[in-house]
């Protein structure tokens, strides 16, 4: 009998890709939409899932999605994941993330079956990290700097508790930053290179609007990523949290360099003060040897193929 999975939030970034791995695995695959969820990420697959509508922050809505799917495998990505929104709409940010995973998790408390839950936790839970704490292990405290981390801490420790209290099967996963094809357009890597494409195609001026170019972070293939997801319910222990990253750390200057070594034109960067965060962190790196000595996953696609692969994405949807 096939493995029925639960991708909450299946039309995003990630979920869509973790869509496409799963079913490449022969998984029976369920997802959760809203009415205004946008479908063009899973359009070629859409006659392959399952899906259902569900607000995550309703209860009742949660609970008969649960009863009424009965999944082996739950991925928990639905959120609201824009660390800048989350300054601007924290109330949002807050209720989406944290009552979103509540609902689930007390939905599985008052079944008969006891599902794996992977919840995608963030590096963001982290918040400043010292010199000293860099590469960032698990053991590092948690001190978010944003209210998206904030609520990242609170589904991470509810998960923990959720465990030790009823002996739900929780696996939390801190994914550092991850990029590649269907990224949106406010994260840095895709906001660059949709910028890159407009200029290509002419539609904007070769001016390029960045932010804090010196920030440095630590970049995963989202296709890297989803396999990562699917060994972490398969291989790792429940109520404990793994790192998953590669280790390496670009400056988000460098980035942008890369992208502009695969385009023909000449573009200028303009710092704009309105993409500059109220606190960041000046470098993020991850230590996930926990998780590679758990479960054996390594990184397989080159940053470089990655940032490639993001602009001729760019360049498929972008209409001169």
């Amino acid at each position: 009998m096939k493995q029925k999975v639960l991708i909450t939030g299946i039309t995003g970034f990630v979920g869509s890709h973790l869509a496409d791995y799963l079913l490449s695995l022969g998984v029976e695959v369920y997802g959760t939409i809203r009415w205004r969820s946008r479908t063009e990420n899973i359009e070629h697959i859409k006659d392959k899932l399952k899906l259902f509508e569900c607000d995550m922050r309703d209860a009742s809505s949660v609970r008969n999605l649960i009863e009424s799917t009965e999944p082996d495998k739950i991925f928990h990505l639905a959120a609201q994941s824009f660390v800048p929104t989350s300054w601007h709409s924290p109330s949002e940010t807050l209720t989406t993330n944290i009552i979103g995973e509540l609902n689930i998790f007390e939905a599985i408390r008052k079944c008969d079956f006891n599902p794996i839950i992977q919840i995608a936790g963030s590096s963001e839970e982290y918040g400043k990290i010292l010199p000293n704490q860099v590469p960032v292990l698990e053991s590092v405290p948690l001190l978010p700097s944003s209210p998206y981390g904030v609520s990242k801490v609170a589904q991470d420790l509810l998960a923990r508790q959720y465990h030790e209290s009823y002996g739900l099967e929780t696996i939390i996963t801190r994914a550092f930053n991850h990029t590649g094809p269907r990224r949106g357009s406010p994260f840095v890597c895709s906001n660059f290179a949709k910028q890159i494409v407009e200029v290509e195609k002419g539609l904007k001026e070769p001016i390029i609007e960045v932010g804090n170019l010196e920030a440095k972070r630590d970049f995963t293939d989202v296709r890297d990523m989803v396999r990562a997801y699917w060994l972490a319910v398969s291989c790792c222990d429940y109520g404990e949290a793994y790192n998953i990253s590669s280790g390496i750390a670009y400056s988000i200057k460098e980035v942008l360099d890369i992208l502009l070594s695969f385009s023909t034109v000449k573009i200028t960067a303009k710092q704009d003060f309105a993409r500059m965060r109220p606190s960041d962190i000046p470098v993020l790196i991850g230590d996930s040897t926990k998780f590679r000595l758990k479960t054996g996953w390594k990184n397989e696609i080159p940053f470089e193929r990655t940032l490639d692969d993001l602009l001729n994405y760019w360049r498929e949807r972008t209409k001169s």
